[in-house]
């Protein structure tokens, strides 16, 4: 595939995200993609007035700056490392006075970023924001930038935190781009309503781990009995439909239901704990979710459908077909690009239809099988992502180049 990568510019991120999470995001990932043709100085959350109350009753060491210096990360990339203190507005009982307080702190931002960009003497300036449309709703015209692209990967606005303020915000930031990329179609039509300019860049994900052969079994799979129905990810009644896990647990007592990761309050009470062929390792590091990916017969994501899952791109599906598994999964509008790769289910009896057919028919384990899901899911690279937003954000500009690669 041919793209048209951004090149030659000097890049700001904006992130409501630290650049050393304890967890890869994804704007990191772009942040090292888009560093192999350009200059990217990536923003770090700057802090606010109630976490820095909190963390201090709670005994919490304050966040280490740089004193406003950028701090150099690798070739073409620096983190800033903000010292404002953001006054935290979302208590406010009218939009116009959380208005007054967050345009203070877009204001104390920028006074920063300028600061930074003038020691890294960066001049043709495009401004990304990874979804902030609270901290970043004025940065467009308080920063030298010549283009601004605003990155949608999540609907936060039906997050509680959100649900007073960040409607508005949101439909005010995506008027505001020049450019609105997403990470799923779903979103992209989201978006739509109040820009044109909208793109569906997919998901870049790192794969190489998951893609590996002959990884050991974790001690905890070991005396478990096959065949293993296996999910992998945040166990959260906010997003798994507990309600079809019982039902395929209860209907399938042939085969052993494994849940890999963290669990909500919900799912600790749950009766699929007292459930003999229902095992719940617990939280795992992510660098251990391939081998346990790999001991699985099949992968499922019983997702739930809910305004906070609906637009998600799911790239536990990724990691699941680059370990060549056969996939059975809730049909939602993001999964639709993987309909010729797993098996989409709109009911609890086609998931159970689909389960016995992948555990039981052979064909569905064949190295040839294997070799497709692995092939698909490897295009869904960064560098493609990544690509693909450059193919937009040329379209949108009229500034045409040769395609790439």
């Amino acid at each position: 595939m041919s793209y048209r990568f951004i090149k030659n510019r000097d890049i700001i991120l904006f992130s409501f995200q630290q650049w050393n999470s304890d967890i890869a995001f994804n704007f990191q990932d772009m942040a090292y993609e888009l560093a192999r043709y350009n200059r990217v100085l990536f923003i770090n959350r700057a802090r606010d007035r109630n976490t820095v109350l909190k963390n201090m009753f709670s005994g919490k060491s304050p966040t280490v700056t740089t004193q406003g210096n950028p701090e150099h990360i690798q070739d073409n990339i620096w983190v800033l490392h903000p010292e404002s203190l953001l006054e935290s507005g979302t208590w406010s009982p009218t939009y116009k006075l959380f208005d007054f307080f967050n345009r203070i702190n877009n204001k104390r931002i920028a006074a920063e970023i300028k600061i930074g960009i003038k020691k890294l003497d960066f001049k043709n300036c495009l401004l990304i924001n990874d979804n902030d449309f609270y901290r970043g709703l004025y940065l467009k015209s308080l920063l030298p930038v010549r283009e601004y692209i605003f990155y949608l990967r999540d609907f936060l606005t039906v997050q509680p935190f959100f649900q007073k303020f960040g409607p508005r915000c949101e439909m005010e930031m995506i008027r505001k781009a020049d450019l609105v990329v997403t990470n799923s179609a779903w979103l992209a039509n989201y978006a739509g309503q109040w820009n044109p300019n909208c793109a569906d860049i997919g998901q870049g994900c790192n794969l190489k781990e998951f893609v590996e052969e002959g990884l050991p079994i974790p001690e905890d799979l070991k005396a478990i009995p096959g065949p293993i129905i296996g999910y992998c990810g945040a166990i959260t009644s906010m997003r798994l439909d507990e309600p079809l896990l019982l039902y395929i647990a209860s209907s399938l007592p042939e085969m052993s239901l494994v849940l890999v990761g963290p669990m909500d309050t919900v799912f600790e009470k749950s009766l699929l704990r007292t459930m003999k062929n229902v095992y719940f390792t617990g939280s795992k590091k992510p660098e251990l979710a391939a081998a346990y990916i790999h001991h699985f017969t099949i992968c499922i994501n019983p997702q739930l459908l809910n305004p906070l899952t609906i637009g998600n791109y799911p790239r536990k599906i990724d990691e699941y077909l680059a370990s060549g598994k056969p996939v059975v999964a809730t049909a939602t509008q993001a999964m639709e690009m993987f309909r010729n790769y797993a098996e989409l289910c709109n009911s609890r009896e086609e998931f159970l239809i689909n389960i016995r057919k992948l555990v039981n028919e052979p064909v569905w384990t064949s190295e040839e099988q294997k070799n497709k899901r692995r092939e698909y899911a490897l295009t869904h690279s960064w560098e493609n992502s990544v690509g693909a937003m450059g193919d937009a954000f040329y379209f949108v500009t009229k500034n045409y180049l040769p395609a790439d690669i």
